[in-house]
């Protein structure tokens, strides 16, 4: 039997779990996903004038080829859309966010695309960031900001977390479920900048 001590535990914990305070932006990324309540609290954050325009993004994940659907708490909101980005719309509609206030990118497949063609959708409108609220879920932070700030490097980025399926800062390591999610994220991160690695500028 090994032991994981507490010292250990809050190294991962302070590594994946980020949040920031928040401040007045120019825009909240969302990120692809077919769980609505990342995009809920980013309608509310809308609401209260963090920002006056909201970019959910995403196709549908990679490894699975196709949009196969929202999870059964996105199902209040309908259950026939084409692919993440439309759902996610659908959700800051049905939370009070005007169509005006919603720039869609609707072909990501994985998040370093989300970040890459946001930033493709902003450049041909000449819309000029300098300060952006990144609205994802909890466990998927550290992961999210990464590729965010790795594609927009001049814009400031804040961290603004969701917790999801109770995997939070303070119990992941409790359960099966939080552990594999959470290490996941930690494996995915080192695998996928390896694959990067001849394109980063290690500066």
């Amino acid at each position: 039997m090994y032991c994981l001590d507490q010292k250990q535990i809050e190294d991962i914990t302070n590594y994946i779990f980020l949040e920031d305070s928040l401040k007045k932006a120019d825009v909240i990324f969302i990120p692809g996903c077919e769980r609505p309540e990342h995009a809920e609290e980013a309608a509310e954050l809308y609401r209260k004038g963090y920002a006056g325009y909201l970019i959910p993004s995403g196709a549908f994940p990679k490894v699975r080829g196709e949009f196969q659907g929202v999870s059964p708490e996105g199902e209040k909101y309908g259950n026939h859309f084409s692919c993440e980005a439309d759902f996610l719309e659908a959700v800051l509609l049905k939370n009070n966010v005007p169509s005006s206030a919603i720039l869609k990118e609707r072909e990501a497949t994985y998040t370093l695309e989300n970040a890459e063609k946001t930033k493709i959708l902003l450049d041909e409108r000449n819309f000029c960031v300098s300060r952006a609220i990144l609205c994802c879920k909890a466990h998927h932070a550290r992961r999210a900001y990464l590729y965010y700030s790795m594609v927009f490097p001049d814009v400031e980025i804040l961290v603004h977390p969701v917790v999801v399926d109770g995997i939070s800062k303070d119990s992941w390591y409790k359960s099966r479920e939080g552990r594999h999610t959470v290490l996941g994220e930690l494996s995915r991160m080192g695998q996928q900048l390896l694959m990067m690695e001849e394109k980063i500028n290690w500066r």
